[in-house]
């Protein structure tokens, strides 16, 4: 059998599409989502629908990622025309009754099997927390494999493709299909396959879209002017994959303690935001 693997979309229905149709050409028919549905880009319901559609259409597994829990537990203090947390405002004012349904109903991590094979964890962050990455070369990634019960983990929430082994046991993480890190641009996503001697092995893709049009949908929908520091960093990510939002958001930071002596998210000052954009990035449009 071969199963689709797929972790932060971000709103990212075009490369999303493109995903799922280069694995459904494959003949694939069973998908798992590792959470981070929504949150940085334009046209929420886009993205919805189209996973709406896909559960009614074929096996599919969803876990929630650490944006669900945002969409949750919605912070008061979330601002429209804010870099902080426009994209935030924005997200949760475009999602329905039965958006909030579906993420209430998802489970931090779950345990699958498939016919004989090797079970499977799978979980955003980690199997503790959806907030946890696992990283290589880590401790505590390490502590975390040896004490889990499956021998495979399914993650996703560092953006980054790769794959980690320790004492026979194994991490995937497929990547990003919407704000992927290190990609050169290209959505990613994870295909498992089945072996004639019942174990499982990976197959890491990295796909050309339309990026261009999801960068216009930043600016049609207004979400730029909503989040306008935050979509320079997404716009730039789109097209490179060479930085994160964290990091700019750090570095603004930063500069707002240097200069104020404090500052506390979510309140950073539009100035700060510009000053790490114009160190952090070459171009924006």
């Amino acid at each position: 059998m071969k199963i689709a693997v797929l972790s932060d979309i971000h709103g990212n229905y075009i490369a999303l599409e493109e995903c799922i149709n280069y694995a459904l050409d494959k003949g694939i028919d069973t998908f798992i989502f590792l959470g981070d549905y929504l949150g940085e880009l334009a046209y929420p319901q886009k993205t919805m629908k189209f996973l709406y559609s896909l559960k009614e259409k074929y096996q599919c597994w969803f876990i929630k990622g650490n944006k669900e829990n945002y969409w949750l537990n919605y912070d008061q203090t979330w601002k429209e025309n804010d870099s902080t947390t426009g994209a935030l405002y924005y997200t949760y004012h475009n999602l329905t009754d039965i958006d909030m349904d579906f993420f209430h109903k998802l489970n931090d991590k779950e345990e699958l099997s498939f016919n004989g094979l090797p079970s499977i964890t799978i979980c955003h962050g980690s199997p503790n927390r959806v907030n946890e990455k696992l990283l290589p070369d880590n401790e505590n990634t390490f502590s975390i494999m040896d004490n889990n019960k499956a021998d495979y983990i399914l993650c996703g929430h560092t953006h980054i493709q790769g794959v980690i082994t320790h004492n026979q046991k194994v991490v995937w993480n497929p990547g990003s299909v919407g704000v992927p890190l290190y990609s050169n641009g290209k959505a990613q996503f994870l295909i498992l396959s089945s072996t004639e001697d019942f174990t499982w092995k990976s197959e890491f893709v990295s796909l050309d879209y339309n990026v261009e049009k999801v960068i216009d949908d930043l600016h049609s929908s207004g979400l730029y002017n909503k989040a306008p520091g935050w979509s320079a960093v997404s716009e730039y990510l789109l097209r490179t994959g060479e930085i994160s939002h964290g990091s700019v958001l750090a570095r603004a930071m930063f500069l707002c303690r240097e200069k104020t002596g404090q500052c506390n998210w979510p309140d950073v000052p539009e100035e700060y935001w510009k000053m790490a954009i114009n160190k952090m990035i070459p171009q924006t449009r």
